[in-house]
C-alpha cells in the first residue's frame, strides 16, 4: 500500500504531458502510445511494487530490471506466476484488485500508468483498444502455457525454462539469469534441491554448462527441446 501512495504522489507531480516530452531512454515501444501516459519510478531490489488484493489502479511497463509476480499459498509456500523482463507490461487485471503481488528482483525502472486513463482512451481510440486486447491475449496465453508446465517432469520443466529465458533474452549460447534458484523453483513448482539436481544432471548430459551460478551455457538446444516437447 505504501507503493500505491508513492505512485499517486509521483503521478500528481509528473503529469502525462511531461512524460511525453521526455520519454524514458531505452523503453521498448511494445505498447505504442499507452506508455507515454505514465510516469517513471525506480524500485530497489526486493521492493514491493504492489500487493495481492490491493486495488488494480495502475498498469506497469518495465524499462529495466526484472520483476516477479507471486502468491503465498495457504500452507506458506510461494508460487511465482511470472517473471517480467524489460519491455513487458504487467499488472493488467480483469477485476478491480490484483490477484498476485509484484516485487522487483533487481533494481528496476518502471513506467506507471493510470488504468482508468488507459481505459478511457481505449474507449475512443481503436489503436489503443487493439493494444489492450493484445496485452490481455498475451497474458492469457502465458497463464495457459505456465499451467501446462506444472504437469511435466522436473527435467522437462527446467529444460523448458532455460529455453524460455534464452528466447526472451537472446544472448548467444549463454543465458544470464537475474533470478535466484529459489525463484526458479517457486516458478516451476519444484524444490530448490530438485532444480539444482536437475541442472547438474543436464550438465552431466552435456546439454548445458554452468560456469557461474546464474550464467548457463546451452550446449545442446536440440536435446533441451526434445525434453520440452
Amino acid at each position: 500500500m505504501l507503493t500505491q501512495t508513492a505512485i499517486r504522489n509521483v503521478s500528481q507531480r509528473q503529469p502525462a504531458t511531461q512524460a511525453r516530452r521526455a520519454p524514458v531512454a531505452g523503453a521498448t515501444m511494445q505498447a505504442g502510445t499507452i506508455e507515454l501516459m505514465g510516469a517513471c519510478m525506480s524500485f530497489a531490489a526486493n521492493a514491493e511494487i504492489y500487493g495481492e488484493n490491493e486495488p488494480a489502479d495502475y498498469l506497469y511497463k518495465l524499462v529495466s530490471g526484472t520483476v516477479r509476480t507471486y502468491k503465498v499459498l495457504v500452507d506458506g509456500r510461494r508460487q511465482i506466476g511470472a517473471f517480467h523482463l524489460p519491455g513487458d507490461i504487467f499488472g493488467l487485471e480483469t477485476g478491480d484488485e490484483h490477484t498476485f503481488s509484484a516485487e522487483a528482483i533487481t533494481e528496476c525502472k518502471i513506467i506507471v500508468i493510470k488504468r482508468s486513463t488507459v481505459m478511457a482512451l481505449a474507449a475512443r481510440d481503436n489503436d489503443v483498444a487493439r493494444q489492450m486486447w493484445e496485452l490481455t491475449a498475451r497474458e492469457l496465453r502465458r497463464v495457459q502455457e505456465h499451467s501446462l508446465v506444472l504437469i511435466k517432469s522436473a527435467e522437462e520443466r527446467v529444460a523448458g525454462f532455460l529455453l524460455e529465458m534464452a528466447e526472451r533474452v537472446p544472448s548467444g549460447a549463454a543465458v544470464e539469469l537475474p533470478m535466484s534458484r529459489q525463484d526458479i523453483a517457486d516458478y516451476l513448482g519444484l524444490t530448490i534441491e530438485t532444480v539444482s539436481r536437475t541442472l547438474r544432471h543436464l550438465e552431466n548430459a552435456a546439454a548445458i554448462e554452468v560456469p557461474k551460478r546464474r550464467r548457463i551455457l546451452l550446449r545442446n538446444r536440440s536435446a533441451l527441446r526434445r525434453l520440452n516437447a
